[in-house]
């Protein structure tokens, strides 16, 4: 295995363990909150947080691997998700779940954003598009394991075995990573240092700060629509069309193999006909395909419906690692890939327990109308905001 297929391996094994572990907990939710007594708001918090600990972790984090590496910086924080997931096993009541969570949320933060700039620097230009959705779609190959297996085992070994199973591959990821030297575009950026603290130069002067703001804007919605599609998905699909564990697992993961139908797409079609084209194409029918997914009242319905919001909701996954590579430097490249994804991922994460708050007063249908709404924001930004990229003509900038 050469450097560049390990540099992609060591980014998808990172990406796939943030996916399992967040819809792990998905289906882990049920039977928490039944024993820890706990409120639908609740519930719904926890994963927030665990997002908004991914927020604090991509600043922190990624801004670190502008200064000791990527490769380095990933197998800190791979060991810092590892042990604050097993210790998930161990609480007692909400409050030590909710710390553990937040604190392994923390270290798994900086694998969207690191895995992304790790491949692209490892790989030219003109392949960044293919290259990072490979990475995107790691994370459903992730959240597709854990849709078929956490409802098999859970009745075995609880949701506190869960908790052990999840961190066991982030021991495999660290195995994976330690050896691989960090990329040449990053050595070089080393020894021609001059910018000032990277988290400033994203938002330095005007164009930089719209190229930011745009890109903030853009996870912020890619976050929302996942997690407030997603996350009650589960259950839903028992509550209101009387699914078993198991069979909600197999309708979760119809959209899951949609997504990543979505993502392999997106990243063939953005290096044929660009970013932005791609990007409006998608925004467009995931608006649409929401919609059409509020109006299914059968659950064979859902299963043709679901595949199809997957496709698009989630097919974006395929853009924004090369679309953020594109648009910032390499001396800031993993700050703005972790801190930007990051962020927009804490506040797009509140779709759960906004979701968890709506559920309590209004209907699942009424919610996903509302879910359907906000792609017209995120075709506005795109139009207006975001430039377009070459990837022909794409030359490395170091500083």
């Amino acid at each position: 295995m050469n450097l560049q297929h390990r540099a992609l391996f060591a980014a998808m094994s990172g990406y796939a363990i943030d996916g399992f572990d967040i819809i792990m907990l998905s289906f882990l939710l049920p039977e928490i909150t039944q024993t820890m007594h706990l409120t639908s708001i609740q519930a719904g918090t926890l994963m927030t947080w665990t997002l908004i600990g991914g927020a604090i972790g991509g600043i922190l984090f990624g801004t670190t691997g502008d200064y000791i590496g990527r490769v380095r910086t990933l197998n800190i924080a791979i060991v810092m998700f590892s042990l604050f997931t097993f210790l998930c096993s161990f609480s007692v009541n909400f409050s030590d779940l909710l710390a553990w969570r937040i604190l392994a949320g923390i270290g798994l933060g900086c694998e969207f954003g690191l895995g992304m700039t790790l491949v692209s620097e490892y790989y030219p230009a003109t392949m960044r598009g293919r290259i990072t959705s490979w990475v995107g779609m790691s994370w459903q190959f992730g959240v597709l394991a854990a849709s078929l297996f956490t409802p098999l085992l859970l009745p075995y070994v609880g949701w506190r075995g869960m908790f052990v199973i999840g961190g066991i591959p982030a021991i495999m990821a660290w195995i994976i990573r330690h050896s691989l030297p960090e990329p040449e575009a990053f050595q070089k950026s080393q020894r021609v240092q001059t910018m000032q603290f990277p988290l400033w130069e994203l938002f330095r002067g005007w164009s930089m700060c719209k190229k930011s703001l745009s890109i903030l804007c853009l996870s912020t919605i890619q976050n929302f629509g996942y997690y407030g599609l997603m996350i009650w998905l589960p259950s839903y699909l028992v509550v209101h069309f009387h699914l078993s564990l198991h069979l909600s697992g197999i309708w979760t993961a119809v959209s899951v193999c949609g997504m990543m139908a979505g993502v392999f797409v997106f990243g063939r079609i953005s290096d044929t006909f660009g970013l932005k084209k791609s990007f409006l194409v998608y925004q467009v029918f995931a608006g649409i395909s929401v919609g059409f997914y509020a109006l299914m009242t059968t659950a064979s319905a859902l299963l043709f419906a679901g595949f199809i919001a997957g496709f698009f909701v989630n097919g974006m996954m395929g853009g924004y690692g090369a679309l953020i590579a594109s648009l910032y430097p390499t001396a800031i490249r993993s700050t703005a890939q972790n801190a930007l994804w990051s962020i927009g991922r804490a506040i797009g994460g509140l779709g759960p327990a906004l979701f968890g708050y709506m559920l309590a007063h209004t209907s699942y249908t009424s919610a996903l109308f509302v879910l359907s709404s906000i792609y017209i924001i995120d075709f506005l930004v795109t139009f207006f905001l975001v430039p377009t990229i070459d990837f022909k003509n794409t030359k490395e900038i170091i500083a």
